[in-house]
């Protein structure tokens, strides 16, 4: 895990514009897309806007862009709580990221069937990963009959297949106050889904339906990257970080990348209880 600390959001967004514009060139040098999970929330909304910047714009080859969501509130895209109408707002009306390869969480047809879809979509864009989890599970169901078990696939014979077994290029997280990310609220069972890449909750603590992704697909990702800022997080930061992992109350700690990098970029502000 790579920490980064910047003095105020606005550096934080800079610093993180920056990041992201270097290693999408990066891997594009080897490879002919890339696929990136956007976030929700009220951080990424100035970042988006930088990088639809004169400043930005240029540096990236958009066309080769293949975005993603990592979780949505079940509501319209015209509703000014969905996240893909935030992420159009700000960025992608104003980048040349083709229309084919903007991937939304549907809204309208029904939550259940949303999520199946996208799943299937995320299982044709990386076969390998797909096939991988599907041996992973296969080879837990015929050990143990418990459909929540806990899968370790540390001695699995398959366990070499997690060096190629990857998802996104670059997946987005940010932070809620309670400690939650994607759309896994604390107390909720999705937490410790294990097979599904993407589901439909109903969260209770905000009382609306979502889709969402899980750990499963995010942890397959090469990069990770959480972006939190402001003092109102700083709790839930070092409760995510510092803690012992009791992933019920704080459900970021979910995210662990099994062959990928992990960074958290941090205003002081939100940094500010990991310096005590």
């Amino acid at each position: 895990m790579q920490l980064i600390t910047t003095k105020n959001i606005d550096e934080l967004n800079w610093q993180v514009a920056e990041w992201m514009t270097g290693y999408i060139n990066e891997v594009l040098k080897e490879q002919e897309r890339f696929t990136i999970v956007l976030s929700g929330g009220s951080t990424p909304k100035k970042l988006y806007r930088l990088l639809a910047s004169d400043e930005f714009k240029e540096k990236i080859d958009w066309e080769k862009l293949h975005i993603f969501w990592g979780d949505e509130r079940y509501v319209p895209i015209t509703d000014d709580r969905n996240n893909a109408k935030m992420a159009f707002d700000t960025l992608l009306r104003h980048v040349p990221v083709p229309k084919l390869q903007i991937h939304v969480m549907r809204t309208d047809i029904g939550p259940e069937e949303s999520a199946s879809e996208y799943e299937k979509l995320l299982e044709k864009y990386f076969p390998e990963a797909a096939s991988f989890e599907l041996r992973a599970s296969s080879k837990q169901s015929s050990h143990d009959s418990r459909p929540d078990s806990h899968r370790d696939t540390t001695h699995d014979s398959n366990h070499g297949s997690q060096l190629t077994a990857r998802s996104f290029d670059l997946v987005l997280l940010g932070l809620g106050d309670n400690a939650h990310t994607l759309s896994l609220f604390p107390g909720e069972e999705i937490i410790h889904e294990k097979n599904r890449w993407v589901k439909s909750v109903f969260v209770k603590e905000v009382n609306m339906q979502r889709i969402t992704l899980t750990a499963p697909v995010v942890n397959l990702s090469k990069r990770i990257a959480f972006l939190v800022s402001g003092q109102d997080k700083a709790d839930a930061v070092s409760h995510v970080l510092l803690n012992e992992y009791t992933p019920d109350l704080y459900p970021a700690q979910v995210i662990k990348p099994k062959n990928g990098d992990l960074f958290w970029f941090l205003d002081e502000a939100a940094a500010m209880r990991l310096k005590k």
